[in-house]
């Protein structure tokens, strides 16, 4: 069967989002049906008008336009249409292949129809701690594979595991690994942060509480996560932040397999198994009297010790790629990331480890232009880079699309030193507004002046 063009147009007209786009001078080139249901609009009456005369007329706000042509390439916002309709609304910049604005395509979902089928979604799964996806790991290093095997060797036991190392290293990652294939897979894998609560409510999450327990307690009690974990596997992070009170009764736990809610009067017995993570040194605390001795040769039974990014270099480059696909198909774009970013990004020591690469690809996927470059790149970076890699000797920055960007910035600096506005600028230069905008945000000129 040929996909012919009506035969496209049709088969978006049942998608429950509304599609809309705009050509460079913002008028309405498609719209798909659902611009019946948002706007109470019929497509022949939208289609050929400019964006402003509804705008005007008050059939949406606010208007996600203007955002999108001065800020962003994707941006997003709640609107209200006048019908009563609450939409959630993307809008996309589409370029041509010189980088100037052809089309601005807009989604919109029914918010409220959103959420009901998220409940929907929800009341399927029953209990959101119920069977989690063995992790996809992305490395290269021989450190990691071995922690990997040794993890394979111990998953199918039921002892007690500790996960230490640097924040941001991925204990986390590792403690869901080791459920997802263990014996236990297809029970409750719950998780808690124990630097995360008040002293006073760590325990009452832990074990629960019956009714009546204290002041503000809930009039049915509650059921804690060791309950919730009962054949399953509970993770306790930041174990070093537990509070001596709740350390003995969490010893217990380990050994006997038995609690008592607060309140209670009766034990209650759960089967789990327990892995722990901390990044603090637990043998020092035990010795500054402020973690349990006991407890901690009862967790420390197998020890795995996640090492820090810096240690294993090689692990950068597929992590880099990895979470550049990841936040591309997040935010619906298709950036790529320059030689001379990876050369920078590859020598620096990441105090912050997998987390802090993770959240900075994260930022240059949202803030970068199509080509991710060291530009781009925050001070922090670039300043504990600083003699370890000169970018003015490196043989690439000498290429003619680097010697174009470097013109390039001369002449808008030059521009912005004359006019002072993105308009006057975009004037003096002959280019798009919003070129110029993009050019000046690139460069960092308004900052630098």
């Amino acid at each position: 069967m040929e996909l012919t063009l009506d035969f496209l147009v049709e088969l978006l007209d049942y998608a429950s989002d509304e599609i809309y786009v705009l050509d460079k001078d913002l008028k309405i080139i498609f719209v798909n049906k659902a611009c019946e249901r948002h706007y109470g609009l019929r497509k022949d009456e939208v289609l050929g008008k400019h964006n402003d005369e509804f705008l005007e007329r008050g059939f949406w706000k606010p208007s996600i336009i203007p955002s999108v042509l001065e800020n962003e390439d994707m941006i997003t916002l709640k609107q209200r249409t006048f019908i009563g309709k609450e939409l959630l609304t993307r809008a996309y910049k589409i370029r041509d292949d010189h980088g100037e604005l052809r089309y601005i395509l807009c989604t919109a979902t029914d918010i409220h129809a959103l959420e009901r089928r998220q409940y929907e979604e929800k009341i399927q799964r029953k209990e959101d701690v119920l069977q989690i996806k063995t992790p996809t790991l992305v490395f290269k290093s021989k450190k990691i594979q071995s922690i990997l095997d040794f993890c394979k060797k111990i998953a199918k036991t039921d002892t007690t595991i500790l996960i230490h190392g640097e924040s941001g290293t991925g204990k986390g990652v590792f403690a869901k690994y080791i459920h997802a294939i263990s014996t236990r897979a297809n029970q409750a894998f719950v998780s808690i942060n124990c630097a995360s609560l008040p002293v006073d409510l760590v325990e009452s999450e832990l074990f629960g509480y019956e009714s009546g327990a204290f002041t503000g307690a809930k009039s049915k009690g509650k059921e804690g996560l060791f309950s919730i974990a009962n054949g399953g596997t509970i993770f306790l992070d930041e174990i070093g932040e537990l509070h001596l009170s709740t350390q003995a009764k969490l010893l217990q736990a380990i050994q006997e397999k038995t609690f008592m809610p607060i309140g209670s009067t009766k034990e209650k017995t759960v089967d789990v198994r327990i892995i722990t993570a901390t990044n603090r040194d637990l043998w020092r605390m035990v010795e500054a009297g402020t973690f349990r001795e006991d407890l901690f040769y009862r967790l420390n039974v197998i020890d795995i010790e996640m090492p820090p990014l810096r240690e294993r270099k090689e692990d950068v480059l597929p992590l880099i790629y990895s979470y550049l696909h990841k936040f591309n198909e997040k935010f619906q774009m298709s950036k790529t990331i320059s030689d001379r970013c990876i050369s920078v990004l590859t020598q620096y020591e990441w105090p912050g480890n997998v987390r802090q690469l993770e959240n900075l690809m994260e930022r240059l996927v949202l803030t970068s232009d199509y080509v991710i470059d060291v530009t781009d790149l925050p001070d922090v970076i670039m300043d504990n880079i600083d003699g370890k890699l000169d970018l003015n000797e490196d043989e690439e920055m000498w290429t003619l699309d680097n010697r174009i960007e470097i013109v390039t910035k001369q002449i808008v600096e030059e521009a912005y030193q004359l006019k002072r506005t993105t308009r006057e600028v975009a004037k003096y230069l002959g280019i798009s507004q919003s070129r110029a905008t993009r050019l000046i945000q690139k460069y960092k000129i308004n900052e630098n002046l």
